[in-house]
C-alpha cells in the first residue's frame, strides 16, 4: 500500500500487510508521530495525567467493566446515544483511547455515525476511502480504510463517502466479515463503533447485529425515561453493557 502523507511527518500507517497471516504483536504497530497532552485535550480525548481526573476515571470504569464482561476475549463494542447530538461520538472515541491506554490492549475506532463524524478532528486530511466506500466498491481493500491518529495504539475507520444506502451496506455480508477480519487482526484488540442516535435512525440498531455489546449515552437533562428504555429495547437487552450519562 502506498502511504499517503497525512501532515508532515505523519502518515497513514497499514494496519494490515499483505504477506501477512498471522497476528501481529502489539509492538510490531506501525507508529507515527504521537499527539502532544495540549493536542489530545483541544480534541477533547483523555491522557494519563489529566487535570481532569474524574472524565479520566469514569472511562476506565467503563474499560474495566466491558474488559471484564469479555473474559479475556476482545470485543466489539457500540456505542450510541439518545437523541440527535447525544454525545455519542465523545463517548466512543474516549473508549476507544482508554483501550488503547491499557498496556497489554490495542483499539480500532470505527466511524459510521453518519451525523456527527469525526474524521476532520481525528484526521488531518480527508481520507480518500471509509468504510461505506469499502462496502460499497469490493475493490477497496480494508488497508485502504484504516488511519493511524495521533494515539498510541489507536487506528480510525472513517465513515466513508458513499452514504447513500448506508443501512444496506452495514446490514451486508461484507460487513459481518470486516468486522470479523478487524477484531482478529491482534489479538487484544478492542473495536469500538460509533454510531448515529437509536432513537432517530435504524443505523445503531442493524450494527448492534454485529457487535458483542452496546453501550448508551444519555445527556443529561434532555431526554425521559421511556427514551432511554426505548433505545436499550432498540438495541437489545441481551448485549446492553450500560449507560453514559454526558454532561
Amino acid at each position: 500500500m502506498k502511504e499517503e502523507p497525512l501532515r508532515k511527518v505523519t502518515r497513514v500507517a497499514p494496519d494490515f500487510m499483505e504477506s501477512s497471516g498471522v497476528d501481529d504483536s502489539i509492538n510490531d504497530m506501525n507508529q507515527i508521530l504521537l499527539w502532544s497532552n495540549a493536542e489530545l485535550q483541544d480534541r477533547k480525548i483523555i491522557y494519563p495525567g489529566m487535570q481532569q481526573r474524574e472524565v479520566l476515571n469514569a472511562f476506565r470504569e467503563i474499560r474495566t467493566k466491558i474488559v471484564a464482561d469479555a473474559h479475556e476475549k476482545n470485543l466489539v463494542v457500540l456505542v450510541t446515544s439518545v437523541g440527535h447530538k447525544g454525545g455519542a461520538s465523545f463517548s466512543a472515541l474516549n473508549m476507544a483511547a482508554a483501550f488503547a491506554m491499557d498496556e497489554g490492549k490495542t483499539a480500532l475506532y470505527i466511524d459510521c455515525n453518519l451525523d456527527e463524524s469525526t474524521s476532520d478532528d481525528l484526521l488531518p486530511i480527508t481520507p480518500e476511502y471509509g468504510i461505506t466506500d469499502y462496502l460499497a466498491n469490493d475493490a477497496i481493500k480494508i488497508e485502504d480504510i484504516i488511519y493511524a491518529t495521533g494515539i498510541h495504539k489507536l487506528r480510525m475507520v472513517p465513515v466513508g463517502n458513499s452514504k447513500e444506502r448506508a443501512v444496506e451496506y452495514f446490514s451486508s455480508r461484507r460487513m459481518q466479515q470486516f468486522i470479523r477480519e478487524v477484531r482478529s487482526r491482534y489479538k487484544d484488540r478492542f473495536v469500538v463503533i460509533d454510531t448515529p442516535s437509536a432513537s432517530k435512525s435504524i443505523e445503531a440498531r442493524v450494527l448492534s447485529q454485529h457487535c458483542d455489546a452496546s453501550v448508551l449515552v444519555v445527556p443529561s437533562g434532555q431526554v425521559v425515561m421511556d427514551q432511554v428504555m426505548a433505545g436499550i429495547d432498540a438495541l437489545g437487552r441481551e448485549k446492553f453493557a450500560g449507560l453514559i450519562f454526558n454532561n
